[in-house]
Formats: C-alpha cells, structure tokens, sequence
C-alpha cells in the first residue's frame, strides 16, 4: 500500500459569496484570525506527513502563489529593523513541495480535482478544500491517514448534519460501523430534501486513489451541471475499500459569511495574546 505524499488543493473558484471582498482576494487568503484559510488547510496537510502541495488554481490567484514564495523584501525589512521572521517560516514550503495547475473553467470540484491528474500520477492523494476549515489535535487529515494505513482504498471526512441540511451536502449510504468508522455503500450528491439515504454528509476532505481520475476524465456532469467528485467516488464503491472517517473535532462552514465569523470568534477568544479582550468585547455586546 502506497503512502500518501501528495495533496490537492482546489483553489480555483469565484469566491462569490464572499464579494466584493473576494473581487482582488481570493476567498482562500481570507483570514482567521491572522492566517489565510489556506495556510491552515496546508499545516493540517503538513501534520498528516503530506511531501507536495498541488494547487489548482484560477485567474486572480497570484496571491496564494507570492504567500508561500519567499518575501525577500519583507523579510530583509524586518531583519534590518531588529524583528523575527518566525512567523513567515510557515508560509515557506521547501523547494520542489509546490506545484501549481490551472483550471481554466469552473466546472466543478471532480473537473478541479481531474486537472492535477499529470502531478499525482498513480499515487493515492489527499484532497482539501480550504473553507471547510477544521479544528482539531490531531487533525482531520492526520486523523485520516492513520485511518487509511488501516483501511487502504479511499476515505472521506464524515459529520452528521441535520436532516433539513443533507440536500446541501453528498450524503452517504452507511454500512457497517466501528468506531469512527463507517463503510460506504454509496454516495448521492445533494438529494432532495426527504430521499436522502442518511445524515451522514461528506466534508471537504479525502484520500483517494489514482483510479478516480480513470473515472473524472470521462467528464460526465452531475448535480448543477458540473463535473462532481462524489458522482466520480461513487463509481468506485465496490471496487476499492471504502470508508468514511467521522472527524474527531470541529468544523467550522467557512464558505458562509455566518460560519466564516464564527470561525474567527472561536480561535481569537481561545489565543492567549487576545482572548481576554475579544471575550471582554464579547460580553459588553451581547448584554446591550
């Protein structure tokens, strides 16, 4: 069983529930606190034991490109004037760890996944998607490939939803379970409200096999009219050893303005740097 080394990052898409901020920003440089989404999603990869990044990106992404470059004028400031760069070494990866592809359309998260086939090759790979931002020690991918050296096959995050949620979710068909674990018996992306099978729903993290992407290069749409990874992850059910992985932490919607708040009041008002001033601000504005 091959290790999991590689990583996929889509980060091509609109961001237009988040304009005009996300106009010249791109919705994964939105900040927690004081770090992009992306950042985080990629030190949750780095924890897992992940080796390259691969980003798909869109035009307007340059961003998240200069992030993970090395600022040399910036650094070279604040060295002069006496300041540490410890809090930038985060944000470089080592030579070689970072790979950028294009998705020239927004098609879909399958059509977005499809684009880094030639990077990951036949190696199984993860996948993360930066607005769903997970909190957790360890966290959710770590959690997931220790899961997966169990396992093999492929492996989704999973999380409960209420039952009025799950025609916004892909839910799967549960089979047996043992512990946080769950096999899958199918995946249906965004049922009508009333058909779906669970209220498992799946989150935006995987581990996948290379075969998936036999699967997402016959281009078939699905729900909305775009290439769908669940459609594509369906189609190897039965194949492959299949399982969902219930995330032992928490997850916070950052792809909705509510969610994205909620994200940057729970972490501020846990730092040690802050927090006594963001609960204090907290307590006066809700006793109004």
């Amino acid at each position: 069983m091959k290790r999991v080394r590689k990583a996929v990052f889509p980060v091509g898409g609109l961001g237009t529930r988040f304009l005009p901020a996300t106009k010249a920003l791109p919705k994964e440089m939105l900040p927690v606190v004081d770090r992009p989404l992306i950042q985080y999603a990629v030190d949750e990869a780095i924890e897992a034991g992940i080796e390259q990044m691969i980003f798909v990106t869109g035009r307007g992404k340059s961003a998240i490109e200069d992030h993970f470059d090395i600022a040399y004028e910036l650094e070279t400031t604040m060295r002069d004037r006496g300041k540490s760069i410890e809090l930038l070494h985060r944000t470089r990866l080592k030579p070689g760890a970072v790979a950028y592809v294009r998705q020239q359309e927004p098609m879909g998260l399958g059509h977005a996944v499809w684009c880094a086939r030639d990077i990951v090759d036949e190696e199984p790979f993860a996948v993360l998607l930066a607005d769903d931002f997970m909190v957790g020690n360890p966290g959710c991918l770590k959690q997931m490939v220790d899961a997966y050296e169990r396992t093999g096959g492929n492996l989704i995050c999973a999380q409960e939803v209420p039952d009025d949620q799950t025609h916004l979710y892909g839910i799967i068909t549960p089979g047996t379970r043992d512990g946080a674990l769950t096999e899958v018996k199918g995946l249906v992306e965004k049922p009508k409200q009333g058909t779906a099978p669970s209220n498992l729903s799946v989150i935006g993290r995987y581990i996948l096999q290379p075969e998936v992407m036999r699967v997402l290069e016959h281009q078939e749409k699905g729900a909305g009219g775009e290439i769908q990874l669940t459609d594509a992850m369906a189609a190897m059910i039965g194949s492959q050893p299949f399982h969902g992985v219930t995330f032992s932490g928490r997850r916070f919607d950052c792809g909705d303005k509510a969610g994205y708040i909620h994200a940057n009041m729970a972490l501020a008002m846990e730092r040690e740097d802050i927090g006594p001033a963001v609960r204090a601000f907290g307590e006066q504005l809700f006793a109004r």
